[in-house]
Parts: C-alpha cells; structure tokens; sequence
C-alpha cells in the first residue's frame, strides 16, 4: 500500500519532488494526432497515482518487457525515450494493436483496421514500422476480412524488436539509470522515514 506523504518528515517529501520531477522529463507530453496513438491516455492517467508507489513501479521496469508494457507509466517513459530515437511509431502501433483488439462493432473494427494499415503499414506510411515484406503483405491480405487477429504478425514483428533493441537501450540509458537510481534512494528513504516508536523507559 502507498504511504500518505505528509505522514513523512520535510526529507522524504523533498526526495519524492525530485523523484517526480526526473519522471517528468519521460513522461513529457505527445501530441500524436491520431487515433492509434493511445500514449497520451496513459500519460494523463499516470498523472493520478500516489507518488509513493512511483519508485517501485520504476524499479519494475527492468524486471520484464511486459512489465513495462502493463505500467502506464512505463509506457509513457519508454515513449519519451523512443520519441529520442525517432522511433516512437513501433509503440505507437503495437498500442493501436491493443485498442483495435477491443472493438467490437464489426464495422468499426473495418474502418480502425484500414486506418491503422494505412498510418503504419504500407509503404510510405507516414509512421511506417519496419516488418518485413512478407508480414506486411500478410496484413494486407488480412484486411480483406478482418477480424482482431489481423494485425497479430505485423504486431508480434515490432513488439519483438522493441524488446531487443529499444527496450534494451531504454534500460541502459543515463536517464533511466538515474530515475532507477533515485526510485531506490526513494523507497529506501521512505522505508526508513517511519516514524520511531516511542521509547518505554
């Protein structure tokens, strides 16, 4: 459970500021001006949590892809380092992937899968991911029945090279290994800023 931090004495609370202004700097704003960009949703949404759980969700990071995947948080701050790497589209479309899969409305789910093809699949897209050609004439062929599965392949594709390559530059980058590093003089300081039990004498 997370602690109220006014319940900590002034240091903890000036660790925790500067805990989440160095989240800030990854979690910095998107505008990404389509429906498949679902990033800024969970920036929004990350904004509500309680500071005291933020370090150990920072920490969790490393533990797997998917778990950095299944953290709103993480997932802006993997965003932000993409967007570094003008290489933001592979998560934005894995992210489309995710929504898509949750139409249920047969002509919606026609409609989205045209749009996702065309801002990240063919070629020229303007975010073009980068599969193969023979995923990418998989997908096209898909589209001319398609179902929630349509995009499995070319998703599968990116999100293997994300954990691969981006994730493992993500995780090695200055600013993540500083945001690591502080998160665990956070949790550490915030374990330690208990209030003392009162001595009996």
């Amino acid at each position: 459970m997370c602690r109220t931090l006014t319940a900590f004495p002034t240091t903890c609370l000036e660790r925790a500021k500067e805990f989440k202004t160095r989240l800030g700097i990854f979690l910095h704003k998107s505008e990404l001006g389509s429906d498949a960009g679902n990033v800024g949703k969970f920036e929004r949404g990350s904004k509500h949590s309680k500071e005291g759980c933020v370090s150990e969700d920072v920490l969790k990071w490393r533990e797997s892809f998917d778990s950095l995947l299944s953290s709103k948080k993480g997932v802006a701050a993997f965003h932000g380092f993409l967007k570094t790497e003008f290489s933001e589209e592979n998560l934005e479309f894995w992210l489309a992937c995710e929504e898509f899969k949750k139409i249920r409305s047969p002509a919606k789910l026609a409609s989205r899968a045209h749009r996702i093809f065309d801002e990240f699949i063919c070629s020229e897209a303007p975010k073009e991911v980068n599969i193969d050609h023979e995923t990418r004439e998989l997908t096209r062929t898909n589209l001319q029945a398609v179902t929630a599965m349509c995009f499995d392949a070319a998703q599968g594709k990116t999100r293997t090279l994300m954990e691969k390559d981006s994730y493992q530059r993500f995780l090695k980058s200055p600013a993540y290994r500083d945001l690591a590093a502080q998160a665990t003089a956070t949790s550490t300081s915030s374990s330690s800023c208990s209030p003392a039990e009162p001595s009996h004498t």
